[in-house]
């Protein structure tokens, strides 16, 4: 079975050779290995792809060997997956449905390797595309005076089902530290890439006042501060004067499913390492 193993540490000599060494030792088979150096910070990243003739041995190796050969040694931050195990995505959603769409689409088409234990909402509207797609729903209704209840309910949902990370829909809600501290660098956002030009209610209709030439989305991280998490993933589309309203929202919902799709896609290979509130991403 594959294994997936994400590391990074301060950079130093003989780390690529102490781990290739270890896990050949181990009866593994390095099929992918990529590396990265952050020579400002002075630090190493390493994503490796290895399959082990005995999984069963492999856990256990790997967390108790690993840390001690490896880790402790070279000060290594590290993470270990097994491909067999797929990783539990709570989708979260008000009433747009273009993400959420194109995101179940390709869960049920196979393009997305993960379990989706349920949909939730703080609107009902969508509840009818999770009847579609067979995909548990709960409207969770999100007003000043409930909030704290419920991201409360919401958690306990999460922990419930074991959700390993959670992706935002178009979901038009501030997420507290409530979850995000339960949830570090596990959930994921998508917006337009006019912030901060263009904040508010409609950032279509101040571009267009504007006579923008291009616009864009956003995927990254949550963190405390707004929008402002490590990215992830962006990508641009070019407009004119000759475009309505109309067609620069509809490109950038063509966007936002997009490059929120890449981003999901991403993190579900584990291709990506958040250090200093930026991303590694490997190819």
């Amino acid at each position: 079975m594959k294994t997936t193993i994400l590391i990074n540490c301060p950079d130093q000599s003989g780390i690529i050779r102490a781990v290739t060494t270890f896990i050949h030792t181990k009866g593994g088979n390095i099929v992918y290995l990529d590396q990265h150096v952050d020579k400002q910070a002075g630090v190493f990243f390493m994503r490796l792809e290895c399959d082990f003739e005995d999984n069963s041995t492999l856990i256990d190796v790997l967390e108790s060997e690993f840390a001690s050969t490896l880790a402790t040694p070279y000060q290594m931050q590290y993470e270990i997956h097994l491909q067999n195990v797929k990783p539990k995505m709570a989708l979260l959603v008000s009433k747009y449905n273009h993400c959420l769409y194109d995101l179940l689409s390709r869960f049920h088409s196979g393009e997305l390797v993960v379990e989706i234990p349920f949909i939730i909402s703080n609107h009902i509207d969508l509840e009818p595309i999770a009847i579609q797609f067979d995909v548990p729903f709960y409207h969770i209704p999100v007003s000043k005076t409930t909030k704290e209840t419920a991201e409360a309910r919401q958690l306990e949902l999460m922990q419930k089902y074991n959700v390993d990370f959670i992706v935002l829909a178009r979901y038009m809600q501030i997420v507290t530290d409530k979850i995000i501290d339960h949830y570090p660098n596990n959930i994921i956002n998508i917006h337009h890439s006019f912030l901060p030009a263009f904040a508010g209610a409609k950032p279509y209709h101040a571009a267009f006042e504007r006579g923008v030439k291009i616009i864009g989305a956003t995927s990254h991280y949550v963190t405390a501060e707004l929008d402002a998490g490590p990215i992830i993933e962006q990508d641009v589309a070019t407009v004119t004067h000759a475009h309505t309203i109309k067609d620069l929202m509809d490109k950038g919902r063509d966007l936002e499913k997009i490059v929120l799709a890449r981003a999901v896609r991403l993190h579900v290979q584990r291709k990506t390492m958040v250090y200093n509130n930026k991303t590694v991403i490997f190819s």
